[in-house]
């Protein structure tokens, strides 16, 4: 079996699967390190969140495996400086804790999974292929160039990720902004909570129902600020909708 050791370097390979993973407990690094390199990805490994940052400042990443707790900055500090400078890698983070409000935070921070430990390998690597070609198809999208969607008073640029209700920008989260296209761009249809969470977290069954429920509430917050009318309405017992009364949609 290979050893924990980076493998081949960032770049090898016709398609490389280039993964950082992060993790302060030597064994479980050790691990990971070896069965990614298994099953065909290339891997660093550091046990830092300081290192994890500063690798990802120089170094193309196709994802990240990340750990909440690291004993100089937190995985979702690391999480949050990633998306701060415009990093939209893939991030999966791990936590030994299972409880809705730590997946909420590392969520919000615009982690992009959440594996709670002890975990199959085999999960993890699912988890990862998923991620991957979600991101693929992102990029595909960009390339084509994504189309501006406007409902009533909103207005979402998905190439420059901004929103503008009634005039007003919106400081949006990634998560945020993802859950709020997906909306507006099936304005008038009520969607269901499963809908919601495979189509803006891309599976069906990693992330609790009640998650879509509390990102709802952050994008009502903002969307509902200065006194602006109900954007995103509950259908109880269903889901979702978003409709603009004053513009008469659905």
């Amino acid at each position: 079996m290979p050893t924990a050791a980076t493998s081949g370097g960032f770049g090898d390979g016709a398609c490389p699967r280039r993964v950082l993973v992060v993790d302060d407990d030597a064994a479980i690094l050790k691990s990971l390190g070896r069965g990614l390199r298994v099953n065909g990805f290339h891997v660093e490994l550091t046990g830092r969140g300081a290192e994890a940052l500063e690798i990802l400042g120089r170094k193309s990443v196709d994802a990240v495996v990340l750990d909440v707790s690291l004993p100089d900055i937190s995985g979702i500090e690391v999480c949050h400086r990633t998306r701060e400078v415009g990093d939209d890698v893939p991030l999966l983070m791990l936590s030994a804790l299972d409880e809705t409000q730590d997946r909420i935070a590392g969520l919000q921070a615009g982690a992009d999974d959440y594996l709670v430990k002890p975990f199959a390998l085999r999960e993890l690597v699912l988890r990862l292929d998923a991620l991957l070609r979600r991101s693929a198809g992102a990029r595909e999208r960009d390339a084509r160039g994504a189309h501006t969607v406007r409902v009533g008073g909103l207005v979402l640029d998905p190439a420059a990720h901004r929103a503008v209700l009634d005039g007003h920008d919106l400081d949006l989260t990634r998560r945020e902004f993802a859950l709020l296209e997906v909306m507006a761009r099936n304005a008038g249809l009520v969607l269901s909570r499963d809908q919601l969470l495979s189509r803006v977290w891309g599976y069906d069954v990693a992330v609790r129902t009640d998650v879509v429920d509390t990102f709802v509430s952050y994008l009502r917050r903002k969307t509902e600020a200065r006194g602006r009318p109900r954007l995103l309405h509950t259908v109880r017992g269903v889901g979702f909708v978003l409709r603009d009364d004053r513009a008469g949609t659905g």
